[in-house]
């Protein structure tokens, strides 16, 4: 189910590309407002207490959270910021390697806790984490494969990149499920942590527009909050 999701969430996206042709940019913002919104929530009432509940490693599993926090940062010099919506011209009609690398790893470590520790038990903060993920990638994936469609590509080439980048969350997870890597459960979920935080605050501080939100945006934040803390009851026992 997880692996099936992760890959439908860029399925789907492709489809609203290819079918609704989607051109209204406030429309996507908002989706990506309420992605944004929901990151954060799922990172303040769900990730957070996982990690930092238990074994007393909070100042090493905080150090994590940073790292995460700062990779992210790093991998945005590569992406230009696609991760958060930002979509860009691609210069020239070839592979856009800079970009390709930084939103794969970006992926890629998205889908790593997935996979790790004891994520096959009841976690709460599993499932909120894979629908976070999901909702994500989904405008991540539209941005991307719009701004490769608009580049001169060609859309075979197109669509390969888009594939290559679609089976970097599920990679991570596999590759988290070998014993050697998944024993690093939580401190790849406190480096997950960090690339939310990044991420989150980012598309929210973006949301606003000379300093004040409009009513629409004010709904899709809202709106990503609510899911998150009707997720954390429903996990509660």
């Amino acid at each position: 189910m997880t692996y099936a999701l992760l890959l439908f969430s860029v399925l789907a996206a492709a489809l609203t590309v290819l079918w609704l042709k989607p051109s209204d940019r406030n429309k996507l913002k908002l989706l990506i407002a309420f992605s944004g919104a929901y990151l954060l929530s799922i990172t303040a009432l769900h990730l957070l207490p996982e990690v930092f509940t238990g074994d007393g490693r909070g100042g090493q599993l905080g150090a994590f959270v940073l790292v995460g926090f700062f990779i992210q940062v790093m991998l945005e010099y590569l992406s230009g910021g696609i991760e958060h919506g930002h979509e860009h011209a691609h210069q020239h009609p070839g592979l856009p390697v800079g970009l390709m690398v930084g939103l794969c790893l970006h992926a890629f470590l998205e889908g790593m806790p997935l996979g790790g520790g004891d994520a096959g038990h009841s976690h709460d903060g599993v499932e909120p984490l894979l629908l976070g993920i999901v909702l994500h990638k989904y405008p991540v994936a539209m941005v991307f494969l719009s701004m490769l469609l608009n580049s001169g590509l060609g859309k075979p080439k197109a669509f390969g990149l888009l594939a290559i980048f679609a089976a970097m969350a599920p990679l991570g997870t596999l590759l988290s499920g070998i014993e050697v890597v998944g024993q690093f459960h939580r401190e790849s979920l406190a480096i997950v942590i960090g690339i939310f935080l990044h991420v989150s605050t980012t598309i929210l501080f973006e949301s606003s527009e000379g300093h004040r939100f409009n009513a629409y945006k004010v709904v899709a934040i809202a709106a990503g909050l609510v899911l998150a803390a009707a997720g954390l009851l429903l996990n509660v026992h």
